[in-house]
């Protein structure tokens, strides 16, 4: 079968992408050249401020990304270190 996939009515008729899944904004990077926040979550040049949510995420999975976002947030939090 040739063609091409298009599931919404935005990408039908007005050939834009949707998502039902926002993500991405504040995403993880090796740098601040790549990303906004290091792979521990904690935002680069801004000490002690973390980001634990689906902005860390770069794009869209194709998948419903809760799980993957509570793991992440569950990854981020265990980097954080205690206030003692």
């Amino acid at each position: 079968m040739e063609g091409i996939p298009l599931s919404s009515f935005p990408e039908v008729l007005l050939n834009m992408s949707t998502t039902a899944h926002i993500l991405g904004g504040c995403c993880m990077g090796d740098s601040q050249t790549t990303g906004v926040v290091s792979n521990k979550g904690e935002l680069f040049n801004y000490p002690n401020l973390y980001v634990a949510d689906g902005s860390v995420v770069s794009a869209n999975l194709g998948v419903n990304p809760s799980l993957t976002i509570a793991a992440l947030s569950e990854h981020i939090m265990s980097n954080i270190p205690d206030k003692n």
